[in-house]
């Protein structure tokens, strides 16, 4: 210590101990195998331990290294593998008796020497690659690796490539060094091999060493190299006629490339034979043939064989080294069979005209179909399957259309003036086929009907220029073209009219007329021919009879007294009119005749009387007539006298008390029987007694009177066999008033005043008569 502050000239100093890297060889059996011995320079009398550490001692892998500890050898105890550990590392130590360090520690490496005890692998088992058919040499497909666990800087993991198996054709190669496998030779055909197999082999020591094995499997890539083919070079088919939308048959082809793919589908074209496109072909994607099918309907009788020229060719173009194919094209034959087929009519709907009213049995028309089977011998038959108005008849073999009866206008079966029929054709075959024709009949109008003229009737002012106008009108029952316009004339055998009257159209109407007057005229009715007129061809004219009533002017040029123009224009009623309001008048008097005999006929049962034909008690009998009441007329469905008890008409000592009179009501009086005839009933109710007397007065000689009261009327009101006391009674008595108007009311209107008609003239021509008569 003394020594540490002094400054000592340099000197030497010792080297520690150090001990040499130690090699052993991997696999090692010689076992234990003496490594190295440690020895210290400062070993003492005394001796010296020695000791080890580290990986493989006391550490793991745990007792592969152990040190005699007065010796200093160590010892190797296990077999290494340089795989797991290619080098140790420990550390040494030297110590004497008493535990004391003599030496600093020393690193003591042991390297383990590889030994080739480890075979290449491959990092697969199989390895996959794929290259076009046809592909050029020196083209690479894949590339195998392998791995070898020796020691990467000796021969022992230089590894080698090689293929062992591959097929007599030889047509990969393999790079040794790196295992890229490419193509050797061209002539690679997927339709001859599709897939090769390689059997590839890596080995170590260059080459020499160990060695394994792995699979290459090449795939071969599909091109179009190979086209269609027609199996043979005539197909023949069979097809009904009239069929569409069906397939015929199929045409067989063959390709060499690989199923499914663009190569390999083919596609069909019918070249010739086909110019109205009656046919179509199709690829069966599963199978590859071509399907032909009819799109339109064939005809045996126009066209009984069909002969089509089809080609054939891939969807992807054909490689331009491919050869041709000498099977590209192929003939089909179809031959149409015949079958029978249901007849038609060539003009359906078939449409003529008739006129109205053409007598029954008359021939309209003639509706035939044809028999498209001409081929075969078939007859046609016809019949009617549809005739609403049964207006026709059909000949079932020529076909002609008769009328069965007049075909007139309006009808409930006519549409916009049609007739529409149907008409049925049959075949005479095996099974038979039909078919339908629409016959479609237009009745045409004829003008078989003149005007009318309405209003038949009317009044105006006498007077000109004031009103005295009259608008006519007219109807026809024609239809259309026949009709309006009419012409309003007054009569030509009357040319005397024409200084008295006028008759013009009204504004441009073609169906009125306006009547004036052109001079001052008297009041009172006047009958003028007129002659109407339609527009047909030719024209149907009529000459009928206007009564035309003049009146009175007011300042407005309107009549002042309406009833009197009414009536006055009746005065000129026609003949048919006349015949109505008598024969009116007749059955009216008929009803009364009738109501009268059964009223006199109920009086008289009623007469009669209930209790005269049975003294038996009615009130505790249910009666159902099954009927209800008729009104004021009808007094057959009640009869009061079932309510009355018969032993109130027996002399009694006392009279029976009503428990519904009034407290007033003093002692009833004894009940009374009916009178026989009800005209008596009158009489019966009013029957008066005399009153009771009242107080006399000394002051006043006469005597105060009570008034006399209707005995009648005050024994009902006590008669206990009558209904309740506060019940209407029924007497028979139908009275003499109404609440109906008398029929005269209707004419009595005509002059009641105090009405306002003017509006009347605002709704139109057609109200102006009534305007004028009301107005």
């Amino acid at each position: 210590p003394q020594a540490w502050g002094q400054h000592e000239a340099p000197r030497r100093v010792k080297r520690a101990w150090v001990i040499p890297p130690i090699s052993v060889s991997e696999n090692h059996k010689r076992i234990p195998h003496l490594l190295v011995q440690i020895k210290s320079d400062k070993q003492q009398p005394g001796g010296v331990i020695y000791s080890i550490k580290g990986p493989g001692v006391d550490e793991e892998p745990l007792g592969i290294f152990s040190i005699d500890k007065f010796s200093g050898k160590v010892f190797l105890n296990a077999m290494l593998d340089r795989e797991e550990h290619d080098r140790y590392r420990l550390r040494a130590f030297a110590l004497d008796l008493g535990g004391v360090t003599l030496e600093d520690p020393t690193d003591l490496e042991i390297i383990v020497v590889d030994q080739n005890d480890n075979r290449p692998l491959f990092r697969q088992d199989v390895f996959t690659g794929r290259v076009v058919e046809g592909a050029e040499p020196g083209t690479c497909v894949l590339t195998v690796d392998a791995t070898d666990a020796d020691d990467p800087d000796t021969d022992n993991a230089a590894l080698r490539y090689s293929i062992l198996e591959q097929g007599a054709a030889g047509m990969f190669s393999i790079n040794a060094t790196t295992g890229e496998i490419c193509t050797a030779r061209p002539g690679l055909d997927r339709e001859t091999m599709g897939v090769y197999n390689l059997t590839v082999q890596a080995a170590d020591m260059s080459g020499d060493g160990l060695t394994t094995t792995a699979m290459a499997v090449i795939y071969l890539e599909d091109i179009n190299d190979n086209p269609p083919e027609f199996t043979k070079e005539e197909f023949s088919m069979e097809v009904e006629e009239q069929a569409a939308g069906v397939d015929v048959g199929k045409v067989f082809v063959h390709d060499k490339d690989l199923a499914g793919s663009p190569s390999w589908l083919a596609k069909f074209t019918i070249l010739e034979g086909d110019p109205e496109g009656a046919f179509a072909i199709r690829t069966d994607p599963h199978t590859n043939d071509g399907v032909l099918s009819v799109l339109k309907p064939l005809d045996h009788e126009v066209r009984d064989r069909f002969e089509l020229t089809v080609s054939v060719q891939n969807e992807r173009p054909l490689e331009p080294s491919a050869p041709g194919s000498p099977r590209a094209l192929a003939t089909v034959r179809v031959r149409v069979r015949d079958v029978n087929e249901a007849p038609a009519f060539r003009e359906n709907p078939r449409r003529i005209s008739v006129l109205e009213g053409t007598p029954p049995g008359t021939a309209i028309t003639t509706y035939t179909a044809s028999d498209p089977d001409t081929h075969q011998l078939q007859s046609l038959s016809y019949a009617l399957l549809y005739d609403p108005a049964d207006w026709l008849r059909m000949d079932p073999h020529s076909g002609t259309v008769r009328t069965k009866r007049e075909l007139l206008h309006p009808s409930a079966f006519l549409q916009g003036g049609w007739y529409i029929a149907l008409v049925l054709a049959r075949d005479d075959a095996e099974p038979p086929l039909s078919a339908t024709g629409t016959l479609s009949i237009e009745i045409l109008e004829v003008n078989d009907h003149a005007p009318q003229l309405q209003p038949p009737a009317g009044a105006l002012c006498g007077r000109p220029g004031r009103g005295g106008t009259l608008l006519l009108g007219a109807t026809d029952d024609d239809r259309p073209p026949p009709g309006a316009p009419f012409h309003f004339q007054l009569s030509p055998q009357h040319p005397q009219l024409a200084r008295n009257w006028s008759l013009a159209r009204f504004n441009g109407e073609v169906t009125h007329a306006v009547l004036a007057v052109l001079v001052e005229l008297p009041e009172g009715p006047y009958s003028l021919p007129l002659l109407l007129r339609d527009s047909g061809t030719p024209p149907r004219e009529q000459q009928q009879l206007l009564n035309v009533s003049v009146c009175r002017c007011g300042r407005d040029g309107a009549c002042l007294d309406g009833a009197l123009a009414a009536a006055s224009a009746g005065a000129g009623i026609t003949l048919g009119a006349l015949m109505i309001i008598v024969g009116s008048t007749i059955l009216l008097l008929v009803l009364a005749a009738l109501g009268a005999a059964r009223v006199r006929g109920r009086r008289r049962a009623l007469r009669k009387g209930l209790l005269q034909r049975s003294r038996d008690d009615m009130r505790d009998n249910i009666l159902n007539y099954d009927e209800q009441g008729g009104g004021e007329e009808d007094q057959d469905a009640y009869d009061i006298n079932q309510l009355r008890h018969p032993e109130l008409f027996s002399p009694r000592a006392k009279p029976p008390l009503r428990r519904d009179a009034p407290l007033s009501s003093g002692t009833p009086m004894a009940p009374r029987k009916l009178p026989s005839s009800p005209s008596d009933i009158e009489e019966f109710i009013n029957e008066v007694g005399p009153g009771p007397a009242g107080p006399t007065s000394p002051q006043s000689p006469w005597v105060t009177v009570t008034p006399p009261s209707p005995q009648g009327l005050e024994a009902a009101d006590s008669d206990p066999s009558v209904p309740p006391y506060d019940t209407a009674l029924i007497y028979d008595y139908e009275g003499s008033g109404s609440v109906a108007s008398p029929l005269s009311s209707i004419v009595s209107s005509l002059t009641d005043e105090d009405q306002d008609y003017d509006y009347l003239s605002e709704w139109g021509p057609r109200f102006r008569r009534l305007a004028d008569l009301y107005g």
